[in-house]
């Protein structure tokens, strides 16, 4: 299986906070799921932790490589620009990432992530579904102590909510 791509600074196991979730689902390509998560105004049809997205340099609302964005998540607003944009081929998972940081704060106190998604074909036709997020900041000292973790929780949210939406889709 693969694997996230790091950029310098992001590593897992040498930041603030990580979290990973994974789900493996049978009968969905990662094309098919591609579209509920490439395209942002179909993020808040599944995914109830996000809202308020707006694109500052493309028009949106679907993601692109060096597409800066906004939306609230988590209680956050926050700031992103995709650093990764690989849609799914048929030799080569999909990959999308983004660099975020929360809006407005100082330099010592702001938030940076992260944020990576792996859509990837298995035999016998599964996907695999993972993402994973890395934090760095006072913040995410914080939410890395909170137990439950909201990050580990939000996300299984938004990965379940991604592949449900993309199977009802398909069976319509």
């Amino acid at each position: 299986m693969n694997e996230i791509i790091w950029p310098k600074g992001y590593l897992p196991g040498m930041t603030d906070n990580f979290a990973s979730n994974e789900i493996i689902v049978a009968n969905l390509s990662a094309a098919e799921v591609w579209d509920y998560l490439n395209d942002t105004s179909k993020w808040e049809l599944y995914y109830s932790n996000v809202d308020t997205i707006r694109f500052y340099n493309v028009t949106g609302p679907e993601l692109s490589q060096s597409a800066h964005f906004r939306f609230n998540t988590f209680g956050f607003p926050f700031e992103a620009e995709v650093v990764e944009y690989e849609p799914p081929t048929n030799d080569k998972p999909a990959r999308l990432a983004w660099h975020g940081w929360e809006e407005g704060l100082t330099e010592d106190d702001a938030l940076h992530v992260h944020h990576a998604w792996l859509l990837e074909d298995l035999p016998e036709g599964r996907i695999r579904i993972l993402t994973q997020e890395t934090q760095n900041g006072k913040i995410a000292k914080k939410l890395a102590e909170t137990k439950p973790n909201p990050l580990i929780n939000g996300h299984q949210e938004w990965i379940d909510g991604l592949a449900k939406a993309a199977a009802k889709q398909k069976r319509s």
